[in-house]
């Protein structure tokens, strides 16, 4: 019997990102932190200074494919959660902020560390190839329709 290698398309994709984000948000519901809110606050997290309130929501909102005005609506919740300090037009991490993503961090470290053993670098440097492109057409095609 011969096996041959599935073809990487959209639906091999689609089914690999929820995989992976089912995993994620299994971990960031055990910390009360929703999917939105942890790609939001690891930026800021990670900064070694402020971010700027509105740079931040334009790159979440890019990303996420989702709405500004959803993007200052999780800000706003990280920071009634005390996650972040809201200073305006500039955001910091709280030490809360920061041992949440630490936490988060660490346990998803520790699977992804699972779901990538054994998988060569060449194989990840390829998949990382693909994949980037994919993302740069779909973007292409994502703003042509939107003209």
């Amino acid at each position: 019997m011969t096996t041959t290698s599935p073809t990487v398309d959209g639906r091999a994709i689609a089914l690999a990102h929820y995989a992976g984000r089912a995993v994620l948000e299994s971990v960031l519901a055990r910390y009360g932190l929703t999917f939105q809110q942890s790609v939001t606050l690891r930026p800021v997290a990670i900064a070694d200074t402020a971010v700027e309130r509105d740079e931040l929501v334009a790159q979440i909102a890019d990303a996420l494919k989702i709405e500004a005005a959803d993007v200052h609506g999780v800000v706003d919740e990280l920071a009634a959660q005390r996650l972040i300090a809201d200073e305006g037009p500039k955001l910091l991490v709280t030490d809360a902020g920061r041992d949440l993503y630490a936490g988060t961090s660490t346990e998803t470290g520790k699977i992804s560390a699972r779901i990538y053993a054994g998988l060569s670098a060449e194989d990840l440097a390829a998949a990382g190839r693909v994949l980037a492109l994919v993302t740069e057409r779909a973007n292409a095609e994502l703003a042509a329709l939107a003209e």
